[in-house]
């Protein structure tokens, strides 16, 4: 398996300058807080968190992290970005999350160290920020047990993801900030399939997530033309 870092040092820079936001609602990471609930759901849906030992690779400030660790899973968060990692940490102990923990690690030495350790691996809007993303998907695929659950989400590539993920948001809503997403970067669910499939795991599900930009409410569909979200099993 690769062990050189798989990250991008701008990326890592772009994410760490708003870190001390990331808790903020009305902030950049205003979308983050939104569809928090649905993703959390949702895997719920698939796997009953309470009990269970869960990776959130790239969890970035925590948002979804303590989310699952309140579910009752056990959690340890991870990522490259050592600022809002301190924010993740920051924010558990002003909360009082309970059984959760968070390591400035990249998932391919995690995967080495320990393989086969984790009930679920979810790993959400990362893979478009990564150089070689079906590394992280490799890795996430060694480090889950069999039988195990990894949940992907990410952004379609096509002219309708560019419209409303890039001019949409970034531009004409100023959702986000601009540069947050390069759409060469963006990924297929067939590229992302294959590079499940070529990693042991079983695609189990699919979402698209839909926006509205006259309510401001997001909600899950059977869309997967923009953002979408796959449920994979490990090869028992």
């Amino acid at each position: 398996m690769n062990t050189t870092i798989n990250a991008d040092p701008q990326e890592l820079a772009k994410f760490s300058e708003l870190a001390h936001r990331w808790w903020d609602p009305e902030s950049e990471f205003r979308p983050l807080h939104m569809i928090n609930p649905l993703r959390l759901d949702w895997i719920a849906s698939l796997v009953p968190l309470a009990g269970k030992r869960v990776l959130d690779v790239g969890c970035g400030g925590g948002i979804l992290a303590d989310s699952m660790a309140r579910r009752g899973a056990d959690v340890l968060g991870i990522d490259l970005a050592s600022k809002p990692l301190k924010v993740a940490q920051l924010h558990a102990m002003e909360a009082g999350t309970p059984s959760i923990a968070y390591r400035e690690v990249a998932a391919e030495a995690l995967a080495l160290e320990s393989p086969a350790a984790f009930d679920v691996v979810t790993c959400m809007e990362m893979l478009e920020h990564v150089p070689d993303p079906s590394s992280i998907v490799r890795a996430c695929a060694t480090l889950v047990k069999p039988g195990g659950w990894v949940f992907f989400s990410t952004i379609n590539r096509n002219p309708k993801s560019f419209l409303f993920a890039i001019v949409g948001a970034e531009h004409v809503l100023q959702m986000l900030p601009k540069g947050t997403h390069e759409y060469a970067r963006f990924i297929r669910p067939s590229e992302l399939g294959r590079w499940c499939r070529d990693a042991g795991l079983d695609a189990s599900g699919t979402r698209g997530l839909e926006y509205n930009p006259l309510t401001r409410r997001y909600w899950m569909s059977n869309d997967t033309s923009v953002n979408y979200l796959v449920a994979c099993r490990k090869s028992a």
